[in-house]
């Protein structure tokens, strides 16, 4: 066992001293390794994901991987239907393309409203977050507080570099999903992600169309995330 998966253990057994502890996977790599880790360590934290309806084909194929591999572990969590349905009345079923703020009440409906409902009454969180995903995540600790959620934060990949989640997805033989392999290095919801091309941000196909609409000085460059 390396040193890099010594030290994520160390991080997921204090998440689970913190019962009850729950691990939130959108099955991209890092959070296929932190998933094979509870697992094959058999830690006592529940895992879930979030199901937003538009999620990648490639990627439900992965849950059902998931299943085949590790059994049934993942809770999935849905938003509310009257909720979605009074969204896209409103908005359109695509009218997340029209603004920022449509973009940010779509994510509200689908994603918050229910990571809401699946952290309520967890103490601690568990994510595949890594530092050097992004510069906003550049002080990314291993552990942290969320006064939002009145809840510990655990990032058990926080130090890790992309060469390390891969290495462990190899060493393993840990399912991952096939988009990656398409270059779509960060996956959402099928409309809001985009394959990238060499020398961009890690994240820059995600919420791609704010940098055609805004054209900030930040999108013009290929190696910036558009932040709007």
């Amino acid at each position: 066992m390396t040193e890099r998966t010594q030290s994520a253990l160390a991080v997921l057994r204090a998440a689970a001293d913190l019962p009850p502890a729950a691990f939130s996977t959108s099955f991209g790599a890092e959070d296929m390794v932190v998933l094979d880790l509870i697992r094959r360590h058999a830690l006592p934290i529940s895992i879930f994901t979030l199901d937003t309806g538009r999620l990648p084909e490639e990627t439900y194929a992965l849950m059902q991987q998931v299943e085949q591999r590790y059994g049934k572990c993942v809770t999935n969590f849905f938003p509310d239907a009257q909720a979605v349905q009074e969204l896209v009345a409103a908005n359109g079923i695509n009218g997340f393309y029209d603004s920022v703020d449509n973009r940010k009440a779509c994510c509200a409906v689908r994603k918050l409203e229910p990571l809401g409902r699946a952290l309520a009454g967890k103490r601690a969180w568990v994510t595949g977050l890594r530092a050097q995903q992004s510069v906003t995540r550049a002080a990314l600790a291993s552990r942290e507080t969320d006064a939002e959620r009145g809840l510990e934060k655990f990032n058990p990949l926080a130090d890790w570099s992309e060469s390390d989640v891969w290495a462990y997805i190899r060493a393993n033989d840990v399912p991952y999903n096939a988009l990656h392999d398409r270059f779509y290095p960060s996956i959402g919801c099928a409309p809001c992600t985009r394959a990238i091309t060499p020398g961009e941000d890690l994240r820059a196909g995600r919420w791609w169309w704010s940098c055609l609409k805004t054209r900030s000085a930040a999108c013009t460059s290929r190696t910036a995330r558009c932040r709007a």
